[in-house]
């Protein structure tokens, strides 16, 4: 029989693998893990979901709440507005907005920190004429090197934090990464604002007025007045063309054509799949005569919707057969009822952009099951997914992280739409009117929260759940938004990682592993090690999530720092700090994805800046280790 320690490695090299392959979900990947591992009895029935018990995952969920009380009570957006220079160079925009999300991110979600700040850096491009990449990836960074300053600034710090709490009976306070976190975040952030972002490959001209999204996949249908009704396919692709827009498919009374013959002609009610650029794509269906295929009818109610109005038509009809509606008050009620209506948006062409964030509830499923109009009211009339082609229909395309949604609908319609489904805007917003009471005590709560946990009057998952607490019980934010603002992909994988995590220890696996690593790699020099476990993590951590990074780093690092006898806290900061160093891929952290396609930016572009970032962070961190944790 194979021992544990041997089949808690191959586990960890399964579960990476599927990580890096990428079709199922980190959380559903990590549960897997967890599986195999009980089933294997590696891990003791008992033992088996002891994670979500565990302080660093409540304390991850409460984080997230008291994050989402700070962005509903506009206390970012009013901090945004008052720190960030409306009239200055652009070297000290970046500066300013790059040091205020990196601010941010110590003390709060940092996916959360970009979206509430990517319209204003998209504003800041567009005033200074630079390309919206070149701002939005040093403020995505930015974000990233925040998470470095403090224990709650991002997931991994917090499961470092933990397994120092089982190996040596005390985990990191508030502000035991501060230190090295800091010097590195300041470092990272001046060289990305004054050097870095020239490295950006710039993927639209400067100066124009939209930015760059990626091509969009749209649907065009051919109404009854259309000039292209009897232009072959071919001719049609001829004037598509001239806008670098090209012919996907074809479909005709819903029998689709992948690869439609080029001779075939256009007939009333037939649809094409387009590709176009989002500056480009108005002009070209302008010029065939094409329409949106959402733009064929009013919104269409669901069947539930469709029962209820037949329902009350029927019980008006039979309670008042013989009644007219002819009086004045009557039909003042009328106008009121249709001006309401029109209120609503129901027939709005204002066009709006949004961009799905990581955790959305939008993400795996089609706009066909969405019920856009008859919930919302608003029409989906394209996908912007950088990158990638998919030959789908439209309504039956499969929704992911960082896609751009091109939709039709009144702001107040797609604000809502947003809210529910999990979205950022792409546009400068007006700033909302806060709540003054509500910003004031969101503001305390959470400052309360962290001097709490700072000075060691409660741990880190009391100090939080108590501000949890505080916010319901004094309103700040509606019950029913505290299981919304919690993103439970991050909890489930965390969850489930803590106690595979503790099996390699217990089996004796990590420490294998770091004997490894020293004999055949380091060869006992002890700063080797010291490098080596870092540029590892920062590998891995560009590949998975970094908090499965950390969960499965801590314990190699606890090992080998064991077996070279010497301080585990050096190590541990080693995995800390390179498992929030996410830079050279899109994937590696969900901030990066995030700007995928409103950047227009192609999966190899973020190791242009994020490279030679990489080395400056390895260059002053194992020093800044030295002289604060020494060996």
């Amino acid at each position: 029989m194979f021992s544990p320690a041997f089949l808690v490695v191959v586990i960890l090299l399964i579960t990476i693998g599927l990580f890096l392959y990428g079709r199922w979900r980190h959380d559903i990947v990590a549960v897997n893990a967890l599986l195999m591992c009980s089933l294997l009895g590696i891990i003791s029935p008992q033992d088996t979901f002891i994670g979500f018990s565990h302080p660093a995952v409540v304390t991850v969920a409460c984080i997230l709440i008291l994050s989402y009380s700070l962005q509903q009570t506009g206390v970012v957006d009013v901090l945004a507005h008052r720190v960030l220079p409306k009239k200055s160079s652009p070297l000290v925009s970046l500066i300013a907005l790059t040091a205020l999300g990196a601010f941010l991110s110590g003390f709060m979600n940092n996916v959360g920190a970009l979206a509430l700040l990517m319209p204003i850096s998209l504003q800041m491009a567009s005033r200074h004429n630079l390309a919206p990449g070149q701002v939005l990836m040093p403020l995505a960074f930015g974000t990233i090197l925040g998470g470095l300053t403090t224990l709650i600034g991002t997931p991994s710090n917090l499961i470092v934090s933990s397994f120092r709490l089982e190996a040596l009976g005390e985990g990191y306070g508030m502000f035991s990464f501060s230190p090295v976190g800091v010097s590195v975040a300041i470092v990272g952030v001046l060289f990305i604002s004054l050097i870095g972002w020239r490295f950006i490959p710039v993927r639209e001209r400067a100066g124009k007025d939209t930015f760059d999204t990626g091509t969009y996949l749209t649907e065009a249908r051919v109404p009854a007045e259309s000039k292209a009704i009897g232009m072959r396919l071919s001719e049609v692709q001829t004037t598509l063309d001239a806008n670098d827009g090209q012919i996907l498919g074809l479909i005709r009374k819903e029998i689709r054509l992948t690869a439609p013959n080029p001779a075939l002609s256009l007939v009333t009610d037939d649809v094409l799949l387009i590709e176009a650029e989002p500056s480009a794509l108005a002009k070209s269906l302008d010029t065939l005569g094409l329409v949106f295929n959402e733009d064929k009818a009013p919104p269409e109610k669901d069947e539930a919707d469709e029962q209820k109005d037949k329902d009350e038509t029927q019980s008006e009809a039979s309670l008042e057969p013989n009644l007219e509606l002819n009086t004045s008050e009557e039909k003042e009620k009328e106008k009121e009822k249709e001006k309401k209506e029109k209120s609503k948006g129901s027939y709005s062409n204002e066009l709006s952009e949004l961009v799905i964030l990581p955790g959305s509830s939008l993400v795996g499923r089609s706009a066909a099951n969405l019920r856009l109009r008859s919930l919302y009211r608003i029409n989906l009339l394209a996908i912007s997914r950088q990158g990638t082609r998919t030959r789908t229909r439209l309504r039956k395309t499969l929704l992911r992280t960082g896609d751009v949604l091109l939709l039709q609908g009144s702001a107040e319609n797609v604000a809502d739409f947003a809210s529910a489904g999990g979205c950022a805007p792409l546009a400068s917003r007006p700033l909302r009117v806060p709540d003054r009471r509500n910003m004031i005590l969101a503001s305390s709560i959470m400052l309360l929260s962290v001097c709490l946990a700072a000075f060691g009057f409660l741990s880190a998952a009391l100090s939080f759940m108590l501000g949890v607490l505080l916010l319901l019980l004094l309103n700040v934010i509606a019950p029913r938004n505290v299981y919304k603002a919690v993103d439970w992909s991050v909890v489930v994988l965390l969850a489930a990682l803590i106690p595979v995590a503790q099996a390699m220890e217990r089996t004796g696996a990590a420490g294998s592993i770091a004997t490894f690593l020293l004999d055949y790699v380091a060869q006992g020099n002890t700063i080797a090690a010291l490098l080596l476990m870092m540029v590892a993590t920062m590998l891995i951590s560009d590949l998975m999530n970094n908090a499965a990074t950390a969960a499965v780093m801590s314990p190699v690092a606890i090992g080998t720092a064991q077996q070279l006898g010497v301080n585990p806290d050096t190590f541990l900061m080693a995995v800390a700090v390179g498992a929030s160093c996410a830079f050279l891929t899109p994937i590696g952290h969900q901030n990066n994805t995030l700007i995928l396609g409103p950047g227009g930016f192609r999966f190899g572009d973020y190791w242009r800046m994020g490279l030679p970032l990489d080395i400056i962070i390895v260059s002053i961190t194992i020093p800044l280790l030295l002289l604060f944790w020494p060996l």
